[in-house]
């Protein structure tokens, strides 16, 4: 009879998420680069969707404010989607990213300033923290101080439903911020609830992953509770930033792992962190 082989450490260093099972909730579209960074630890993945990127009820409202952006002095995206809906918009509307030459650019996250390069649009300002709060400062930063926001003309592509904490921050600076709904986030209709249920009872799953807040709120709508803490006993649960983690709180979730840096490379990171522990 062979003997057991055990298992082999320089292995179990690399790959300290071997033998785990990470629960992902983010859009689908959105997931794979998440997913193999997981993978890349060791990690068996498994795909819950509790979000959809979808286009706003009209568009309406953006494509009037790309006709006037001569009046804008700055253009904040906030998300990768931000950008693609934007320039999908501005191409259909006939326009060029050249015209973005004289606006400002603010690029909420690393990923965010790349897809834009990537549309040949130059980036002025990568906040460190990508939340509203420090958005507001690295402005004001860039700008020379708060009372340079004055009377500047900021246009805000983003999702349909989003927090206000920038426009109104900016508005009460003296600056104008229009908000306009670039895509939608929605509930999937295609998530497998039995499957993913029996994963989570049955014991079968290690961690689960939140990357915002709205995956947080429809994966609870999922199992139509307010409460997450009984289906979620004993599985680690990482949240992408400290809002999502409030949000988590809210659904009486406590957040295990939080990684300094709000990515998803970051986050898988500091799930490995936690595991190889």
């Amino acid at each position: 009879m062979p003997l057991a082989m055990s298992p082999d450490p320089h292995q179990t260093e690399k790959q300290p998420l071997r033998g785990r099972t990470v629960v992902i909730t983010r859009a689908l579209s959105q997931s794979s680069e998440f997913a193999a960074e997981l993978e890349r630890y060791g990690a068996r993945v498994v795909a819950c969707p509790t979000i959809e990127i979808v286009e706003p009820e009209s568009f309406a409202p953006l494509d009037e404010a790309i006709e006037h952006l001569y009046g804008y002095d700055w253009l904040v995206f906030n998300s990768t989607n931000s950008v693609d809906f934007f320039m999908r918009r501005m191409e259909a509307g006939g326009h060029d990213a050249s015209e973005l030459d004289d606006i400002h650019v603010c690029a909420i996250g690393p990923a965010t300033a790349d897809r834009l390069r990537d549309a040949r649009v130059h980036v002025d300002v990568v906040p460190g923290e990508f939340k509203a709060e420090s958005v507001f400062d690295a402005l004001a930063n860039y700008l020379g101080g708060r009372e340079q926001l004055e009377r500047l003309n900021f246009l805000i592509p983003r999702a349909a439903v989003a927090r206000d904490h920038l426009p109104r921050a900016l508005e009460e600076a003296g600056a104008r911020a229009d908000t306009v709904a670039a895509y939608r986030t929605v509930a999937p209709q295609t998530t497998d609830r039995a499957r993913i249920e029996a994963l989570l009872v049955g014991g079968a799953v290690d961690c689960i992953t939140f990357t915002s807040s709205s995956t947080v709120k429809n994966f609870a709508q999922l199992f139509d509770t307010r409460d997450l803490c009984e289906l979620l006993k004993d599985i680690r649960v990482a949240c992408i930033g400290d809002i999502t983690a409030r949000t988590a709180a809210d659904y009486n979730l406590s957040t295990d792992i939080q990684p300094a840096e709000f990515t998803t490379p970051a986050l898988a990171r500091a799930i490995a962190d936690y595991f190889a522990r």
